[in-house]
């Protein structure tokens, strides 16, 4: 795959299942990316979400049976993007947030490549 500009920055990964949190940091460092920091529970996802530098952030919608809510407040009120990784389609979404960009567990590289992209290109506008 060729980029159209140079990738990189850094991630805030939120996966409840450490063996997709595993793939999914990866896929980013394959494109060009670094994870910030990684979280596989709400509270621990909540604090990191407070006190970490990152670019953009990918939250799983259902964190052990939790919504991601608090999280995204959390990023949205520190102005950074982030999309939503769920296995249960935009409708599986915090009504909130249907506006955001969700992509579909599972997912490919270049899907994942597409969607940072254009959350990044939106948040710099």
């Amino acid at each position: 795959m060729t980029a159209t500009r140079p990738r990189g920055g850094s991630v805030f990964l939120v996966e409840d299942e450490v063996m997709i949190r595993m793939m999914v940091a990866d896929m980013l460092a394959e494109l060009g990316y670094s994870v910030a920091a990684e979280a596989g529970e709400i509270n621990e996802a909540i604090r990191l979400a407070q006190c970490t530098e990152f670019d953009l952030a990918i939250l799983d919608v259902n964190v052990n049976g939790k919504v991601i809510s608090p999280v995204a407040e959390l990023i949205q009120a520190r102005n950074r993007p982030f999309i939503f990784a769920t296995g249960y389609g935009s409708s599986g979404l915090p009504q909130e947030y249907r506006d955001r960009p969700a992509l579909q567990k599972p997912f490919q590289l270049e899907t994942l490549a597409k969607m940072i992209d254009t959350a990044l290109k939106s948040a710099t506008v």
